[in-house]
């Protein structure tokens, strides 16, 4: 018997060669919008996070070109920088749509839906979990939660909620989407694109007219909880009743 060499399976190449640059107008640009995040912060690796969403806004995603210019304006290592970028999900490392479809599969939302709305949409646009159509317009991702239980289940679009979804809906939505149609969040400012929306998470002001003025509100049942955590009187507000209590024992 021959014994199988220790190397077998194993893809031996060239190392990656270090990220390119940004061209010099688009770099110039960057670190000018760099300079003013930075100063905000005492410590300059503070920044890292809205840098990330600055680098986000120039090209729909984390590069290793965006990781090689966060390294250097802020005296990082690539190896940090990334550390961070894989660590959090908003920070994308692949390209991706115009539109950020996220649905809810946590808890609530699941079983109000979302599943059934997530498996929908992956039919009908034809990707999986965080893929692109191609014709990049949308990128579909299942959330763990969108802090929006009372509004279950709900998909968000670059951030932007859309409440009380339904399979239908949810389709008419990404439909509107590609289309170039203009959509409405349920709740929260006029949608964006996604570059738009990282140089806005960024720090950077929403200079649409009405946009800051707009906002979400909470649910009527977030708002019970709160009302009776100050101590009103749940009588005034419609709530769940005990379980194993009917409507007519409760006295409503």
């Amino acid at each position: 018997m021959t014994a199988s060499p220790s190397n077998q399976g194993v893809a031996l190449g060239m190392p990656q060669l270090p990220a390119p640059d940004f061209p010099a107008d688009v770099r110039a640009r960057l670190e000018a919008d760099a300079a003013d995040i930075i100063a905000r912060y005492p410590d300059s690796r503070s920044a890292l996070l809205p840098l990330l969403h600055l680098t986000q806004s120039q090209e729909g995603y984390v590069s290793r070109t965006g990781i090689r210019f966060c390294a250097e304006v802020l005296g990082l290592t690539t190896a940090e920088v990334t550390a961070v970028a894989t660590f959090y999900t908003m920070y994308r490392r692949k390209p991706s749509g115009d539109y950020q479809v996220g649905v809810c599969t946590n808890t609530l939302c699941a079983v109000m839906g979302g599943d059934a709305i997530f498996d929908e949409l992956k039919a009908h646009l034809g990707v999986g979990n965080n893929e692109t159509t191609a014709d990049g317009k949308v990128t579909l991702e299942h959330i763990e939660c969108n802090a929006a239980c009372d509004f279950a289940p709900v998909v968000m679009v670059n951030w932007e909620f859309f409440d009380n979804q339904t399979p239908e809906s949810a389709k008419a939505l990404v439909d509107d989407l590609i289309a170039g149609r203009e959509v409405a969040p349920t709740r929260g400012a006029p949608l964006c694109t996604y570059k738009e929306t990282a140089r806005i998470l960024a720090g950077f002001p929403d200079q649409r007219e009405g946009a800051v003025e707009a906002s979400g509100g909470a649910g009527r049942a977030s708002l019970i909880g709160l009302r009776i955590a100050r101590g009103e009187s749940p009588e005034q507000h419609k709530i769940v009743h005990p379980r194993g209590e009917t409507a007519a024992e409760g006295g409503e």
